[in-house]
């Protein structure tokens, strides 16, 4: 696992890390999940939960008030409350608080049985898990999963964020963004920074959680302290 932290720029705290999958060369998470066979996606995704609270435990994450994001598939959890019960038993047996998990719906993933992912949200959600929309605007995140599952975080994607400060487009549907998470009391978070000028349209448009290369690069196996720009 890489970590990649998720910085308030207000508080000039770190909100979360972000757990990414990484190869044994340092290859990116699409290349790993591609090589692993659907019959494989359970145990792979059982794996990356509890690889990524194993090492985040063994940093120190679990001694301070930041969270650990943690991607995870919804078409390989066939029960909710059966297929947590690993995690549970790490974040029990290593001793990290289960309060400061949040789970990501990956990007890649598309929602094969929307139902299913409610009845997941649903369940996380009584456990005391949070639950992150995961490049929200592009590919399977959308307004439709916003309306139906009311994630307590969704992350903005990277394409939309881009040469913000330069396009008034874009401008205009992040803020309409802030407007729509600020009514719906659910956090909003810009990912894929990597100017000066991103970094200050996005502020002086109500983002106050970022996450990107300006910021912090992911760290393998290590807590990157951000750039408090």
């Amino acid at each position: 696992m890489a970590f990649q932290p998720i910085v308030d720029i207000r508080q000039n705290t770190i909100f979360a890390y972000e757990a990414l999958v990484r190869g044994p060369n340092g290859e990116s998470a699409g290349s790993v999940i591609q090589a692993v066979p659907a019959s494989g996606l359970y145990g792979f995704d059982q794996a990356c939960r509890v690889t990524a609270i194993e090492q985040a435990a063994a940093l120190g994450l679990g001694s301070v008030s930041s969270a650990l994001s943690i991607n995870f598939m919804p078409n390989a959890v066939y029960e909710p409350r059966a297929c947590i019960q690993k995690t549970l038993e790490t974040a029990a047996r290593v001793g990290y608080p289960i309060d400061r998990l949040i789970f990501e719906i990956t990007e890649s993933e598309a929602v094969a049985d929307p139902s299913h992912l409610a009845r997941i949200v649903n369940a996380y959600r009584a456990m005391g898990f949070r639950t992150a929309l995961d490049d929200f605007g592009a590919g399977h995140s959308n307004l439709n999963l916003l309306a139906q599952f009311r994630p307590d975080i969704i992350k903005i994607d990277m394409m939309l964020i881009r040469g913000i400060d330069h396009d008034r487009g874009r401008q205009s549907l992040i803020g309409c963004c802030v407007g729509i998470c600020t009514e719906m009391g659910i956090d909003l978070i810009a990912e894929g920074i990597e100017t000066r000028g991103e970094y200050e349209m996005l502020k002086t448009l109500g983002i106050d959680l970022m996450q990107g290369y300006l910021l912090a690069k992911p760290g393998w196996r290590s807590l990157p302290v951000p750039n408090y720009t």
